[in-house]
């Protein structure tokens, strides 16, 4: 690949990763599909976006699915690996990073080969390494079954750390692990960039997290509860969470260091069948339809619906 073609891609990149502006608006004359679909029997999770692609994770098998979001056109960039792949997250340098469930694990993909660049094993059973998000200097995984977070250090010019290289932040403070169900699942940085935001599945609640000490605040939304709380993403100063079985995005209006927001109402689709997670990309939020109601066969259809951001 010459010069000019990194140097496009790497603008693309850089374009759909910062969180600290809005996407365009859609034109009047917009002719991208509302929903395109993802293969029969593919069980996606979650989603990842750059310029005109969207990369998506299935949670049956591993696989990841890149799509066009212009033309609908797709292809498989990595193969099935056994183990789920859930939160996806991707950097100006190309790479996509995976959150891996079950296995308890990470792994960092070359968008370009498909070439898995690194892995990173978390912890043993009971796991399920659920989502991820990126800083200037790290990403962080949450896990779901565990009340801690997962940190990938970043060196100078994006340096992946060595297999052994992350560490493990236990949560104290306002959070507390509830049961065995989904506790801690999507997670997006603050508008400042200080912080981290967490959703707690089971009890609605989001909590800030310093990423230096773990202490956690529950986040002060008045009136406002995020049941089923799935995927997060941060636009400047708004937060879209992702209501999976409500079937909706809450919209949350965040002060910069994101200790309390307020609630402007939520975006509802007919598409809509258990939307998992979100990514922006072409001025629309793009989310994959999981159907966790919807019993998996190798010929179920999956979808992805394209909605605007208010």
């Amino acid at each position: 690949m010459n010069r000019r073609i990194r140097t496009a891609l790497g603008v693309a990149l850089t374009a759909a990763l910062v969180t600290t502006a809005a996407p365009a608006p859609a034109t009047a004359h917009d002719r991208r599909p509302s929903v395109s679909a993802l293969p029969d029997g593919f069980q996606p999770e979650g989603v990842a976006a750059a310029g005109r692609y969207a990369w998506f994770g299935s949670r049956a098998t591993g696989e990841i699915y890149r799509a066009d979001l212009i033309t609908g056109a797709g292809k498989q960039i990595s193969p099935a690996t056994g183990t789920p792949s859930l939160g996806l997250k991707v950097d100006p340098r190309g790479r996509l990073f995976v959150a891996g469930g079950t296995a308890g694990d990470a792994r960092v993909i070359d968008t370009r080969t498909g070439a898995v660049l690194a892995r990173y094993r978390f912890a043993d059973a009971p796991t399920f390494v659920n989502d991820v998000t990126l800083t200037r200097d790290a990403a962080w995984f949450t896990d779901s079954n565990r009340p801690v977070l997962y940190r990938l250090p970043l060196g100078r010019g994006g340096k992946l750390p060595p297999a052994d290289g992350f560490t493990t932040l236990p949560l104290t403070g306002d959070f507390q692990q509830i049961g065995t169900g989904v506790n801690l699942n999507g997670i997006a940085p603050t508008p400042d960039g200080r912080a981290l935001i967490v959703v707690q599945s089971n009890t609605g609640t989001l909590f800030r997290v310093d990423p230096a000490t773990g202490v956690t605040t529950a986040v002060n939304v008045p009136g406002a509860t995020f049941l089923n709380g799935d995927g997060l993403l941060l636009l400047g100063r708004t937060l879209y969470v992702v209501q999976n079985f409500l079937n909706q995005v809450a919209v949350v209006d965040l002060n910069r260091s994101g200790t309390a927001g307020v609630a402007r109402g939520v975006i509802t689709d007919p598409g809509f069948d258990v939307p998992t997670t979100v990514a922006a990309a072409l001025g629309r939020l793009y989310l994959p339809n999981g159907r966790f109601t919807t019993p998996p066969t190798p010929t179920t259809p999956y979808t992805v619906v394209a909605v605007d951001p208010r």
